[in-house]
């Protein structure tokens, strides 16, 4: 099994890029984890041939079993996340796909805005979402040096979510009419 992870952040050792980083880590053994990290490059979508900015990301989701995504708390989506979500899913990237999300935030509401916008998205690609909704406060202290979580109830949430998506048998995409 392989899996894309994409940190919905520009910002270089941002939380929930470190999150990311630490979900990865706890993946089973034998799971492949590869990290996209063209989010500050992608250009918005329009048909006709991929850009090469854009062509990354669409061959390794194509390429791939699932998607791990953490974004962070906003209302709104980054826009750059926005435009990766478009081309994923113009490309029938998303059709089909396991991804789960999870999402840092210092109140409960805004990781659950956040959650509901990218949901929208997700589910509208013809994603299939996984997991539950984790909020976890960038507020305290979570990562040891080596970038591993240290708190044993954040890594059973992280690997529950983990769970519900590695072992997912691979579903068929929505009937399409075409």
């Amino acid at each position: 099994m392989k899996i894309i992870g994409i940190a919905a952040s520009l910002h270089a050792g941002s939380f929930i890029t470190r999150l990311l980083d630490a979900a990865g880590g706890e993946l089973p053994e034998g799971v492949g984890f590869e990290v996209w990290q063209g989010l500050g490059t992608i250009p918005p979508y329009r048909p006709g041939p991929v850009p090469p900015e854009a062509r990354d990301l669409v061959s390794m989701t194509a390429g791939s079993d699932a998607i791990l995504l953490t974004a962070p708390e906003h209302s709104l989506l980054p826009v750059e996340l926005t435009h990766a979500l478009d081309w994923m899913s113009a490309r029938e990237g998303l059709s089909g796909k396991h991804v789960a999300v999870m999402s840092a935030s210092v109140r409960a509401c805004g990781a659950m805005w956040a959650q509901a916008e990218l949901y929208k998205h997700l589910l509208g690609a013809g994603a299939v979402v996984m997991g539950e909704e984790l909020v976890i406060s960038p507020a305290c202290p979570h990562f040891d040096e080596d970038g591993r979580l240290t708190a044993p109830e954040l890594r059973a949430q992280v690997r529950a979510v983990i769970r519900q998506l590695c072992p997912a048998e691979v579903m068929e995409p929505v009937l399409s009419l075409r």
